[in-house]
């Protein structure tokens, strides 16, 4: 009796233990395989190692790192149900504000011998309240009026962009301060990158922070049956979303050591894109910061990749573009079938 209880009962234990396999190990084990793809089609092509170029890999993982910074607050927003289509646009918009702020004083200092160059915290500062203005006015729109995340962050994606040409009139902002690009040097975007992705990675799981975020976006409903101050929340994430934007503006200014207005063009896709290979469902409620990060590591490998086995960049944008698709149909089949159980 208790043998046939037991087989009775392995299909559910087994059915247990593969629930508790980490989602993101299969996102990781794609990532594996792609980098072993290129590690193959180059030797065959090329001659050459993929993964055993650490000076390629430094810099993939410095190109990708403020892709990250955004993707972790874009993360948080389609998880509530929403989407941030300003990010790229904010991007430029605090890099430009960021940089005349971070500007070496062109002042004569034998006139005005009290005069220095600001300390490196305040156009950091500016950059990141920039961007949680712009993250707050989303909020307020969406929380407010009702409309679309997709329209209300639409048009700061134009405001933000037209207001980045307007600040200096469409030219570039140089000249900054060795402390500000400081940051910007080295490993420190990495550094920034992986801060922020641990800070939103416990904030998400094991604060209430996180429990409102997931609610919102399984059933909107149910959460404000329950007590949740639906609006509130919607406006804090917009506004953190715009603080990491912010802050991946200052940062890429700083690696730039230059500020242009085009800065961040196409960065809120990549973004998405992602979150969405990381397992962030865009329908909401479903979707990990650990996820992000290695989906992050995918676009940058990929885009690596190409480069080093010299294809076009035009057939990679097409490739990134199928790929985010096939996200998005993996996605929908895996909502099927978790709603069929």
């Amino acid at each position: 009796m208790n043998t046939d209880a037991a087989e009775g009962h392995a299909p559910l234990a087994a059915r247990v233990r593969r629930r508790r396999i980490p989602p993101e190990l299969s996102i990781f084990l794609v990532l594996i395989g792609i980098a072993l793809v290129y590690e193959i089609l180059g030797w065959i092509f090329i001659g050459q190692s993929f993964l055993m170029n650490p000076q390629r890999l430094t810099i993939m993982i410095l190109q990708v790192s403020v892709i990250g910074i955004i993707s972790v607050g874009v993360t948080q927003v389609i998880i509530t149900g929403g989407i941030d289509l300003s990010s790229g646009s904010v991007v430029g918009m605090t890099a430009m504000i960021a940089a005349s702020f971070a500007q070496a004083s062109t002042w004569p200092r034998a006139l005005y011998p009290s005069l220095t160059d600001m300390p490196f915290f305040v156009p950091i500062g500016v950059g990141l309240l920039i961007g949680l203005l712009a993250g707050y006015i989303n909020g307020q729109l969406i929380a407010k009026t009702k409309i679309p995340p997709f329209i209300a962050t639409l048009g700061m994606m134009v405001s933000a962009r037209g207001i980045s040409k307007w600040y200096t009139k469409g030219q570039p902002v140089s000249g900054l301060t060795d402390q500000f690009n400081f940051i910007g040097t080295g490993i420190w975007p990495v550094i920034v990158f992986l801060v922020v992705a641990l800070i939103f990675h416990i904030a998400l799981r094991y604060t209430r922070y996180g429990k409102f975020t997931y609610a919102i976006g399984a059933n909107m409903q149910a959460a404000r049956v329950s007590g949740i101050n639906i609006e509130a929340h919607l406006i804090k994430v917009y506004a953190i979303a715009g603080l990491l934007a912010g802050l991946a503006g200052v940062v890429t200014a700083a690696r730039a050591q230059t500020a242009q207005a085009g800065m961040g063009v196409m960065y809120e896709l990549d973004a998405i894109a992602a979150a969405v290979i990381g397992g962030t469902s865009l329908t909401g409620g479903v979707g990990r910061i650990t996820g992000t990060v290695i989906g992050t590591v995918i676009l940058g490998v990929m885009t690596s990749g190409f480069t080093f086995l010299r294809v076009d960049a035009y057939y990679q944008e097409i490739v990134k573009g199928v790929i985010i698709v096939a996200a998005v149909v993996v996605d929908v089949y895996r909502q099927k079938k978790r709603a069929k159980h």
